[in-house]
């Protein structure tokens, strides 16, 4: 109910500012080309954790179906797949994921039903999850018309400039280094499928669903990360320092050329680019899926470990953030993953303080970049290291806290010795 609250809260939001908010854009995409086909689709993979692999075959089978109608129905109206118009697929899983909401209703009784009806709010959340960021990226731009990217470009003096240094490695590596790095940021929630098929592989056989898992994490990061949009906004290297930004920009001064070290200012921007760069989000998601994939195989976990460092690559080297809303997306997610996991498995004193001391750092991180950045561009030997020290304390201490968390394996019992015949 809270969620649906908060959807129907952000939907009247958006059509104050004369924009379609995220239940508009999820009931269009029963219909209309969907945006977010593959999402769509990872989405009824979600959901057939709760199914048998008959029922698992027939739903894809009949969501593929769907699609190929849906396809042929639109190819004399002249469809194509370009930007504008979606993905030629999409529609069927969607179909298939409202199908089953129906059959829960209508066909299952008592903790089946609950089961199936959870299969299916976890593939809707996930879809709702991407509508609403969707959405909350569109408020801040009209809604904030002066970013405060000349703030953090001269905290990030003491970071050295890690957007430009890195933006210039992958200009030097050519179309296949960014081809790699597009392709990782773009698919970060595929990733995340993966890995949340990894955890909830066993939900069919045992019928329930573990106590945390990674789209919880996914969810919360994307509700309250955007909240925190509006309270700093800013739009990135690329565009307040390089020419994408247009004539807002500061000048063209990314990846080449370092931000100059002057007094910052509130600067003016457009209301079309989303102020969406403190936190960094795909950070903090990255970060998410580097932490859950850890109980995988192997070979789940070079996945996890590549996927996040070749997102902090992306992140930084096309320009879209600044090394300072990398720290701040880290603590935000930590923060976020120990209060989650505190909250399934109840909350102790070690859980409660480590919250305590991610928010604190997470806020002196806002408030340091605002306040101090000339500060801190003029000391950078002092202030570097404080934040990387900031942002350290808070991952030891959350793999401290979760070690004290993990189940203690106990001795096993010693075997009784057999009983002698007394002598005769």
């Amino acid at each position: 109910m809270v969620t649906l609250g908060f959807l129907v809260a952000l939907e009247i939001a958006a059509r104050h500012y004369g924009l379609p908010g995220p239940i508009t854009h999820q009931v269009e995409e029963v219909v209309l080309p969907p945006k977010s086909g593959p999402l769509l689709y990872a989405s009824l993979a979600l959901m057939m954790v709760v199914l048998t692999w008959r029922e698992r075959f027939i739903a894809a089978g009949v969501a593929v179906g769907i699609d190929v109608v849906f396809f042929v129905v639109r190819w004399p109206a002249g469809f194509k797949m370009t930007e504008g118009h979606g993905h030629p697929f999409g529609n069927g899983a969607l179909w298939v994921i409202l199908g089953y909401a129906v059959i829960a209703v209508t066909r299952r009784t008592g903790a089946e039903r609950a089961l199936l009806l959870k299969g299916v709010g976890l593939a809707l959340l996930l879809v709702a999850g991407r509508k609403t960021g969707d959405t909350w990226l569109l408020i801040t731009s009209r809604t904030r018309p002066v970013v405060l990217d000349q703030y953090v470009a001269t905290a990030d003096h003491a970071l050295g400039n890690p957007s430009w240094v890195v933006g210039r490695l992958v200009r030097a590596s050519g179309p296949v280094g960014a081809h790699v790095l597009e392709y990782v940021y773009i698919q970060l929630a595929v990733m995340a499928v993966v890995v949340t098929l990894y955890q909830l592989r066993n939900v069919a056989a045992e019928r329930r669903f573990p106590r945390h898992h990674l789209v919880r994490t996914f969810l919360v990061i994307g509700l309250l990360g955007p909240g925190i949009y509006m309270i700093f906004p800013v739009v990135g290297p690329i565009f307040a320092y390089g020419t994408t930004g247009g004539h807002f920009a500061m000048a063209d001064l990314w990846p080449n050329t370092p931000p100059p070290f002057n007094a910052p200012h509130p600067m003016p921007f457009n209301e079309v680019t989303p102020r969406n760069c403190m936190p960094s989000l795909h950070t903090a998601w990255a970060t998410a899926i580097f932490i859950h994939s850890r109980r995988g195989p192997r070979v789940l976990r070079y996945a996890g470990a590549f996927w996040l460092v070749a997102t902090l690559g992306a992140t930084l080297g096309f320009g879209y953030h600044y090394g300072a809303d990398l720290v701040a997306g880290v603590v935000f997610t930590l923060t976020i993953e120990t209060a989650l996991r505190a909250q399934a498995r109840g909350w102790d004193r070690a859980g409660i303080q480590l919250v305590v001391h991610g928010a604190t750092v997470f806020v002196a991180l806002l408030v340091s970049y605002r306040y101090l950045p000339v500060q801190m561009a003029g000391h950078p030997w002092l202030f570097g290291p404080l934040l990387v020290l900031a942002m350290a304390s808070v991952i030891q201490g959350y793999v401290r806290t979760t070690r004290l968390w993990e189940p203690k394996a106990a001795p096993a019992p010693r075997p009784e010795p057999e009983p002698q015949p007394e002598p005769v």
